[in-house]
C-alpha cells in the first residue's frame, strides 16, 4: 500500500493531502524506464569490453588465437630441424663435395646473407602478435634463400661430377721433367737466394736442373696460351691453361715443340730445357697457378713418382739454397 503524503496549508491553517496527477505519474514511469534502459546498455557495452563477459564469438576467437600460436610454435620447431639438416648439408658441401672436386667453398656470409632493401614485413606490423609472425616470416625467407643457394651449389657439384674425368686430366699431376733426365732439383718454392743479386727473395716455382735439350712435358691437359719470350725474366716460356682454375708456366726453354692455341695432353712434349732469359744455367723453371695464385708445385707430383721419390724431392725442394733464376 502506497504511503499518503501531506503538506501544510498556511493560509487555511490545515494539512492537505498531496495528490499526484496521473499524467505526471506516467511521465515519471517513462523517465525511469528510459534511464534504466540507458544504464543497461552502457553496462552491457562495458562488460563486452572487459574479460568479465565473454561472448561465444570472443571464445571462438580466443581458441583460434591459441591454435595459431601452437601452429607457429610447431612451425618454428620444424624450422629448427630444417636448420640442422641444411647446416649438415652445407658442411658436407663445403668440406667434402667441393673439396673433392677442388672447388672453392661457398662463404658463410653468402649462404646466410639477409634480405636487404625495403621493409618486407611492414604489412604485418601493428597487431598483437606481430613480433611472432614477423620473426617466423623472416626465418622462412632465410631458409628459402639458403635452400636456393644450396640447390644451385648441388647443381654445380653435379656438373663437376659429370666433368670429373676432364677435371682429373686437367690437374697438373706429374713432374715436367722425368727423374732419369734430372741432374738435380736445383731450387724449390719459397724464399731463396737470388743468383744475381744474392738477395733473399720469393721463388714462385721449382727449378729442375737438366741438360739443354732435355724434353719438357705438359703436366696436365690444356691449351697453350703463350709460347713466346715477351715476359720479363722467363726467356722462352710456355703457359698452359688447364681449366678449373689451373695454369702452369714453363720457363727458360731452348726451343718450343708446342705453339700458341694448341691443345696438349698430359705427358706430351711441349719444349726443351734451356737457359734463356734471366738464367744462370740450363734448367726448367716450373710454376703452378690456382685461381690466379701461385701454389707449391710439389703438391701435384702424385701422378708419376713413388712415395719414396716424393719424400726425397720434397727434402731437396725445401732446402733454402740458391735458385737458378
Amino acid at each position: 500500500m502506497a504511503k499518503v503524503k501531506y503538506y501544510y496549508d498556511s493560509e487555511n491553517l490545515a494539512y492537505r493531502k498531496i495528490t499526484v496527477r496521473k499524467r505526471k505519474k506516467f511521465g515519471y514511469a517513462i523517465l525511469f524506464l528510459l534511464s534504466s534502459a540507458l544504464f543497461g546498455v552502457l553496462a552491457f557495452v562495458v562488460l563486452l569490453n572487459t574479460s568479465f563477459l565473454d561472448t561465444p564469438k570472443d571464445r571462438l576467437q580466443e581458441r583460434e588465437l591459441q591454435n595459431m600460436k601452437v601452429r607457429y610454435a610447431i612451425l618454428n620447431k620444424r624450422m629448427d630441424e630444417l636448420d640442422e639438416v641444411i647446416g649438415d648439408i652445407e658442411e658436407r658441401d663445403n668440406g667434402i663435395y667441393r673439396n673433392y672436386f677442388n672447388t672453392s667453398p661457398i662463404p658463410a656470409a653468402q649462404r646466410k646473407a639477409g634480405l636487404g632493401g625495403v621493409n618486407r614485413y611492414k604489412e604485418l606490423e601493428g597487431f598483437d602478435n606481430s613480433e611472432l609472425v614477423i620473426n617466423t616470416s623472416k626465418r622462412i625467407d632465410i631458409l628459402s634463400k639458403e635452400l636456393a643457394v644450396q640447390s644451385k651449389s648441388l647443381d654445380e657439384i653435379a656438373k663437376l661430377a659429370k666433368e670429373k674425368e676432364k677435371l682429373l686430366a686437367a690437374i697438373p699431376a706429374i713432374q715436367p721433367v722425368r727423374n732419369e733426365n734430372l741432374r738435380a732439383v736445383a731450387s724449390g718454392f719459397g724464399y731463396r737466394s737470388d743468383p744475381f743479386t744474392k738477395v733473399r727473395k720469393f721463388h714462385a716455382g721449382m727449378d729442375f736442373s737438366a741438360r739443354t735439350g732435355t724434353p719438357i712435358f705438359a703436366t696436365g691437359d690444356g691449351v697453350v696460351e703463350r709460347a713466346d719470350n715477351t715476359a720479363s725474366g722467363y726467356g722462352n716460356h710456355i703457359v698452359i691453361r688447364h681449366g678449373y682454375g689451373y695454369e702452369t708456366l714453363y720457363g727458360h726453354l731452348s726451343r718450343y715443340k708446342a705453339k700458341r692455341g694448341q691443345r696438349v695432353k698430359r705427358g706430351e712434349i711441349i719444349g726443351y730445357v734451356g737457359s734463356t732469359g734471366r738464367s744462370e744455367a740450363p734448367h726448367l723453371h716450373y710454376e703452378v697457378h690456382k685461381n690466379g695464385e701461385v701454389v707449391n708445385p710439389i703438391n701435384f707430383y702424385y701422378g708419376n713418382i713413388s712415395a719414396a721419390e716424393y719424400v726425397l724431392i720434397s727434402k731437396l725442394a725445401n732446402q733454402e739454397n740458391q735458385s737458378l733464376d
